[in-house]
């Protein structure tokens, strides 16, 4: 009967403490655009667009009713050999792109140094324009940027580094490549930190409220970081976790002691 008795007290004061470190989580912590239906959706989604950055590899196709034409402002192409054998003839054809430097500026065939650094997509398209139909007439013009990429760090599913095939991307679809969050993951405190010709901005985003849609951090910039950090639940099991068997032998110790005194 005092076996039965300390067991169950024992099993008792166990599952409490396990309760009081990992409490459940209330529905304001984790639920997305939690006032969506109050909120006034003002952003004009259509006019973003990212502005080039130094380290970005662009792709720029000029194309023209005559391809001879065209051939002098475009780049050469090189072969990359194939990687299983290096000494293969046959390879990969591809374009080369343009590193944009450090004062923002790109080597252009025939039109010499521009500065494309901090224009949008749109304004570089306009500038490669006016320049290039001194040459040709009715130039047509492509332009990508390569090297877009976002990176996702802490309580994520998926953490990692992501390029991104367009040129736009939202907070909210980056979560999901990363495989949203875990539910462990602070929900209104996402950091994402920002460097811009070469100065950083760190700013929090809130994904439990719907007003966050009309931040200049729900669209993305290349090589933007989010850092999603742990809440206390998570806190508190790291912190518990390395310490369990003390926690038990203390439970273990006050449980015999309190079948000791009021047995």
């Amino acid at each position: 009967m005092n076996f039965n008795f300390f067991k169950c007290r024992k099993n008792s004061l166990f599952y409490f403490t396990v309760f009081l470190f990992f409490s459940c989580a209330s529905k304001k912590d984790i639920v997305y655009y939690q006032n969506i239906d109050g909120t006034n959706i003002s952003q004009n989604i259509t006019s973003y667009e990212v502005k080039i950055q130094p380290d970005d590899l662009l792709m720029i196709i000029v194309s023209a009713e005559d391809p001879e034409i065209a051939m002098p402002f475009n780049l050469t192409s090189v072969t990359i050999p194939n990687a299983n054998n290096l000494m293969a003839v046959t390879g990969q054809q591809t374009l080369q792109s343009y590193l944009v430097d450090k004062y923002g500026n790109i080597e252009f065939p025939v039109l010499g140094k521009l500065q494309v650094g901090g224009l949008t997509r749109t304004e570089v398209l306009k500038l490669l324009k006016e320049k290039i139909s001194v040459y040709i007439k009715n130039p047509i013009i492509n332009l990508r940027i390569m090297n877009f990429k976002v990176s996702l760090q802490g309580e994520v599913n998926l953490p990692g580094t992501y390029t991104v095939a367009s040129e736009r991307i939202t907070l909210i679809e980056a979560l999901s490549m990363a495989k949203d969050l875990t539910i462990y993951g602070k929900r209104d405190n996402i950091l994402i930190i920002r460097e811009i010709n070469g100065v950083k901005s760190y700013n929090r985003v809130d994904v439990t409220k719907a007003d966050f849609i009309n931040s200049p951090f729900y669209y993305l910039a290349q090589n933007d970081v989010i850092y999603v950090e742990p809440n206390n639940t998570k806190v508190n099991a790291a912190a518990v976790g390395p310490n369990t068997s003390v926690i038990i032998s203390a439970i273990s110790i006050l449980v015999s002691l309190s079948v000791l005194l009021f047995k």
